[in-house]
């Protein structure tokens, strides 16, 4: 069946960095467009951005310019590289195949998640 780790969360400070993870397992990964979401506490969960089979990407406006998503096909890895963080991005990140065509998360199957946590 589909699993989903995700992992390289933490505490940073505003203004630092992070790098997530996702590797994935039971799908063909390289046909598969790739999105990271977040669910802040108490909000629904949210689409950040998602990375399509060529390469090409997308992201929700709150962070454009900062946030930046790659793939590495031989290890089923996705990846999303936090830049300048702010405390309104403390929430946990979780990835999932994106629908064709869409943004909404293909699977009901998601992993544990990684929390970042952003704060002085």
């Amino acid at each position: 069946q589909v699993q989903f780790v995700e992992s390289g969360g933490g505490l940073v400070q505003p203004g630092g960095s992070l790098r997530l993870s996702c590797a994935a397992s039971g799908i063909i990964f390289n046909i598969r467009a790739m999105g990271w979401y977040l669910q802040g506490p108490g909000k629904q969960r949210e689409l950040v951005g998602f990375i399509n089979v060529y390469g090409s990407t997308k992201y929700a406006d709150s962070v454009k310019g900062r946030f930046t998503i790659s793939r590495d096909n031989t290890k089923n890895t996705v990846y999303l590289q936090m830049n300048s963080l702010k405390p309104e991005d403390t929430a946990a990140y979780y990835c999932n195949v994106v629908t064709p065509g869409g943004t909404s998360p293909l699977f009901n199957s998601w992993g544990q998640g990684t929390q970042v946590t952003v704060s002085a």
